[in-house]
């Protein structure tokens, strides 16, 4: 016996179903004497918090489509769409002619050792109008890379760098251009396959089994499943709009016996926070007498708007600074540069030389063109304004709507909301995706946020986005949560 598959997920043929064993389903009027708004988000949001209050146990059978339609006096197309989403939250599941029934009660998934990264894109992306969930640049806004290749081309394409083992990880025109502006006096440069390798790298050459690593609360989650699997100790350090709290930093260092401080120095990942003149001053000086290594993320060089400020500036023996192009450039490019002390670099490198060896010199050429051509550099000064433009646009109509969402710098905003789970199924009965804010929270996966990326954001799309937010940011459950101690 085959099953199918519908808009609402596997359908279970009707002989499968034990009609014994379902219980009854309430009418239609008794089911939506909840719904005030007839919205496919109210719809969504009302059946959502029947469910978790236990008025609809699983494996109840839900009235058909065509009766909450004439009930609540809307189109099916609007039912089918609050349908969609609570199915794709796996609070119901449809099961042909026999009917649509309610599933297990949608909770959070629990954060596994290698799960949050995975979290954050977890749904399909098939039954979203707008997708807020991706934390990448808007394709359109990226410099030109044909241009770039078709620059190189010729004779002079393959070089003697590029045609032997040997040599230096990194072009040295490409290590005098990124010199020219680096935020610290650097001793070794080298160039990996984009700041996660970076991190990664750095983090396997210094870091061992039980170690304690300092790192941003909330955090990007990539570093915390890497942190996972070396079977290190992230500890949180609580932040603010101007970057880590230097309070909360000492009582760190002074509980653990830290080996690493990993951080977002500006446009942090999720919050937008930058690192501030004053607070660089102030961490540096927590920071003096502590034997540890500082790795900055600089992950969104070239569109982030706030000057890079780094504690290397302050702490250049102790700090490796990463600068990565994929926002800017294009993540396919795969290329991050990394300055800082040789006795920290030196390791990495000769390691990589037993495995990759160094990253295509080729792909350096590409991104020493864009970093040196006046048409690429606007296009590039243009995805910067562009980006700031669209996140004011969002965080001004959300002060309309009475959402106050801290003024942040890069691609993303850090929206609170009453329940995470209740405010996406909300904005998924809308058509919106966005990222959950639980896998970036270190200790505790129920941080009420959901980080939002606007980078392809369409003006005209955003009054109305607006509204489904401070709706969904509003949504609560009925049912009690018990936080994880």
């Amino acid at each position: 016996m085959k099953s199918v598959t519908t808009e609402l997920g596997p359908v279970v043929p009707k002989s499968a179903v034990n009609a014994a064993t379902v219980p009854a389903g309430p009418d239609a009027v008794d089911f939506l004497s909840g719904v005030h708004d007839r919205t496919a988000a109210g719809i969504a949001a009302a059946v959502s918090r029947r469910i978790r209050a236990g008025a609809l146990p699983p494996g109840t059978r839900l009235p058909t489509v065509r009766e909450v339609s004439r009930v609540l006096k809307v189109s099916p197309a609007t039912v089918n769409q609050a349908w969609r989403a609570l199915a794709a939250a796996g609070a119901i599941v449809a099961r042909g002619r026999a009917g649509t029934f309610v599933g297990t009660p949608p909770q959070p998934p629990p954060v596994t050792a290698a799960g949050r990264y995975r979290r954050l894109h977890s749904q399909s992306d098939n039954n979203f109008r707008i997708d807020l969930s991706r934390g990448v640049p808007d394709p359109a806004l990226l410099p030109d890379l044909t241009a770039a290749l078709r620059a190189l081309g010729g004779e002079n394409a393959i070089d003697d760098l590029s045609a032997t083992y040997l040599g230096e990880p990194v072009l040295p025109e490409l290590e005098a251009t990124v010199r020219a502006d680096w935020p610290m006096r650097a001793e070794r440069f080298t160039v990996l396959d984009g700041a996660l390798d970076a991190v990664d790298r750095l983090l396997t050459a210094h870091v061992r089994l039980g170690d304690a690593v300092l790192v941003e609360n909330p955090c990007f989650p990539p570093f915390l499943d890497l942190l996972s699997r070396l079977g290190a100790r992230p500890v949180p350090v609580h932040m603010d709009e101007s970057g880590l709290l230097p309070s909360e930093l000492a009582d760190a260092l002074h509980r653990h016996s830290a080996t690493v401080l990993l951080l977002q120095p500006r446009a942090q990942n999720p919050t937008g926070a930058s690192l501030s003149a004053t607070r660089v001053r102030e961490l540096a000086d927590i920071l003096t007498d502590a034997t540890l290594l500082v790795i900055e993320d600089d992950h969104s060089d070239g569109i982030a708007r706030t000057p890079i400020r780094s504690i290397g500036s302050r702490l250049p023996t102790k700090t490796v600074h990463i600068r990565s192009y994929s926002k800017s450039h294009g993540a396919d490019l795969r290329l991050a540069v990394v300055g800082g002390p040789a006795h920290y670099l030196d390791p990495v490198i000769e390691r990589r030389m037993l495995g990759p060896g160094w990253t295509s010199r080729l792909l350096q050429r590409v991104l020493l063109h864009m970093l040196t051509d006046d048409t690429a550099r606007t296009t590039v000064a243009t995805a910067r304004t562009t980006y700031r433009t669209r996140a004011d646009a969002l965080r001004n109509s959300l002060t309309r709507q009475g959402i106050a969402v801290a003024r942040g710098d890069g691609i993303n905003l850090w929206l609170p909301v009453a329940d995470e789970n209740a405010a996406m199924i909300s904005l998924a009965a809308s058509g919106i995706k966005t990222a959950p804010g639980g896998p970036f929270e270190v200790t505790d996966p129920h941080t009420d946020h959901l980080r939002l990326t606007i980078a392809a954001l369409h003006n005209g799309d955003i009054p109305e986005l607006a509204a489904h937010l401070a709706a969904a940011a509003a949504a609560a459950p009925t049912y009690r949560r018990i936080r994880r101690t």
